[in-house]
């Protein structure tokens, strides 16, 4: 039977496949962001949807009521998120979309 005590990686190998922060900080990064700018920025992206939602809904029920919150909130997030980003993202090749 061959001896597995020799078969311990390095330190830093373990350090590397360790490394809790990367999750965090990874997509942040790639929109330009630190991780807390990224965390106010998306509660400040949800909460705003989620208004706008509410709005939609009793619009629905009452239309005269917030005839259009949901469409000035779309545009604002879109301007937000889209328009006034300060890195682009990567373009995707051959233009394909992921499946949704």
């Amino acid at each position: 039977m061959p001896c597995l005590c020799n078969r311990v990686a390095p330190y830093e190998d373990y350090i590397e496949r360790m490394n809790l922060i990367r999750p965090f900080t990874e997509h942040p990064a790639s929109v330009g962001e630190s991780y807390g700018e990224h965390l106010f920025r998306a509660m400040y992206f949800g909460t705003r949807m989620v208004f706008a939602g509410l709005a939609c809904l009793v619009h629905g029920v009452l239309p005269f009521l917030f005839v259009r919150t949901g469409s000035r909130a779309i545009a604002e997030l879109n301007d937000r998120m889209v328009a006034n980003r300060p890195v682009r993202l990567h373009e995707i090749p051959g233009g394909k979309r992921l499946p949704l």
